[in-house]
């Protein structure tokens, strides 16, 4: 009996290393955004130390890593999907058996809108609302043209240049003295909210979440008072023909983690981590003004969140996966 008791931990340590050595291989996609490679260095360090997975970073965008996957079943895992592009394909896929969804990484999703700086709010509540910026439309004055109102737009080229000014049309900002001022790229938006933000000067215009600038100066998402209509959102205001948009609120932009079938059932435990693993916009709107601050890669923002938001990730797992985590965070 005292053999078979001494032997016990032995039998229980190698019954741990089988569980580990399931795991195996793993290739995460990295995308080449700082959420995604932020989230991607996460994955690999907690999937590594935690669930003893041989992790490995593998380059990544959104269309080329979905479509490998479905194809290919490779890389295993893609922490940051957007997925409003091609939801279709997506959803085929898992009927399918070629993929399956995670969970949200995003716990409160993409957010897009209009915006305004928290500080004009705090001066007049009204400007939080569509009717308060028209009735305010002269606060907001052209760089170039002091009789007219600015909105900024979104940069040319990108997807929501087309839904920014088709909502400029529904909402007949026009009318209300306002012209759509094309920024010419995202470093132009960001320094025209910078430059506000810097002045206390009021400023109005499109912005998205989670990103650096939303981290670093608070604003306040207009409220258009319509509610969203999900359906003309993306029949019409996505469309560049749309000839009669309305107003609708953007809806929420989808944003999963997706694994392959095979590695879904190959690791069920890591599975399990990443459908539970999600950051809301506000964390992730610090950490990327963070990195952006430092100048800091995927790896060293990892090392910063994993040693600053210990009561976010450690909600994820288990008391043991935690204290595997911590150890070998303190000796990284």
């Amino acid at each position: 009996m005292k053999a078979l008791i001494a032997a016990l931990p032995l039998v229980l340590s190698a019954a741990a290393v089988q569980a580990d050595e399931s795991c195996g291989r793993v290739t995460i996609a990295d995308m080449n955004w700082n959420s995604a490679t932020l989230i991607a260095n996460v994955d690999r360090f907690i999937l590594e130390h935690g669930y003893g997975c041989d992790a490995e970073l593998v380059p990544g965008d959104t269309m080329p890593t979905s479509t490998s996957m479905i194809e290919k079943q490779e890389p295993d895992i893609a922490p940051e999907l957007w997925t409003n592009s091609f939801q279709a394909s997506l959803d085929k896929a898992v009927a399918e058996n070629r993929l399956k969804v995670a969970g949200k990484v995003f716990s409160d999703g993409g957010e897009e809108g209009y915006w305004v700086p928290k500080y004009l709010v705090d001066k007049d509540p009204s400007l939080a609302t569509i009717e308060g910026i028209r009735a305010n439309a002269d606060l907001f004055t052209h760089p170039e043209d002091p009789d007219r109102s600015a909105f900024y737009g979104c940069p040319a080229g990108w997807g929501c240049q087309i839904t920014s000014s088709n909502l400029f049309r529904a909402l007949d900002l026009e009318s209300a003295g306002f012209e759509l001022v094309d920024p010419g790229s995202a470093a132009g938006l960001d320094g025209a909210i910078a430059r506000a933000y810097e002045r206390e000067q009021p400023w109005f215009g499109y912005y998205w979440a989670p990103t650096a600038i939303l981290g670093k100066y608070q604003m306040v998402k207009v409220d258009f008072g319509s509610g969203v209509d999900k359906d003309h959102f993306l029949d019409c205001i996505t469309q560049v023909d749309c000839q009669t948009p309305k107003v609708t609120m953007y809806p929420e932009s989808p944003v999963y983690t997706y694994t392959t079938d095979e590695f879904a059932k190959q690791a069920p435990a890591v599975f399990e981590y990443l459908a539970t693993r999600s950051f809301t916009n506000d964390q992730l709107n610090e950490l990327l003004a963070w990195m952006e601050d430092n100048q800091a890669d995927g790896e060293i923002a990892m090392e910063h969140f994993l040693s600053e938001y210990q009561d976010v990730w450690t909600g994820w797992l288990s008391d043991d996966t935690a204290t595997k985590v911590n150890a070998a965070l303190e000796n990284f």
